[in-house]
């Protein structure tokens, strides 16, 4: 499987993960970087002409995929492995992170974004509208989440997106190749 970790790095922490003992030494923290965080549907109008193929010719899983804007490409390769954090987000911002949170979990970069767009992420959400408003209108996650600002990411691995059989379907496939629980990625995706 073309997977690879970041040595000398340490991925944000999870929820009740264990902590290394004091003996080991520990890792340089892995930089985060903030930038404003969307979502998407995998349907022709917000996509392309073959909604369902990504631009690095992943499938367009969305319980994995993530676009970044074109400015980032040098940064994020795609099979670029991410981990999102909305808790730098102010509590005056009307984002709808901490609602979508659950659905989020980790990232594959495997799209690209519209080029009039900067140091943004877009997250790849299913098409079905399953969050109800208080005058019982129907919303899809990307509707809800909206533009948040200031969201942290932070890389935490990479795949080969080349290698399309061993790609991980699930957040709990990608879990497992960080290294981490399954329960954890469950935690965090839906």
């Amino acid at each position: 499987m073309g997977f690879s970790l970041l040595f000398g790095t340490a991925p944000l922490s999870l929820g009740n993960a264990a902590q290394p003992s004091s003996d080991a030494p520990a890792a340089p923290a892995m930089p985060g970087y903030a930038v404003t965080l969307t979502a998407y549907n995998a349907v022709p109008a917000q996509t392309d002409a073959n909604p369902l193929e990504t631009a690095s010719g992943m499938f367009s899983n969305p319980e994995i995929v993530a676009a970044r804007s074109q400015d980032l490409a040098e940064k994020l390769p795609f099979g670029t492995i991410i981990e999102l954090d909305g808790s730098s987000i102010s509590s005056g911002d009307t984002c709808g992170y901490s609602v979508v949170a659950p659905l989020i979990g980790y990232r594959i970069i495997a799209d690209t974004m519209n080029a009039r767009y900067t140091d943004r992420l877009d997250v790849l959400f299913g098409t079905k509208a399953d969050y109800a408003t208080a005058d019982g209108h129907k919303l899809n996650a990307a509707n809800v989440l909206g533009i948040c600002k200031g969201v942290m990411f932070r890389i935490v691995g990479h795949v080969d997106i080349n290698d399309r059989k061993d790609l991980p379907k699930t957040q709990a496939e990608l879990a497992t190749l960080l290294g981490k629980s399954s329960m954890l990625a469950l935690s965090t995706a839906r």
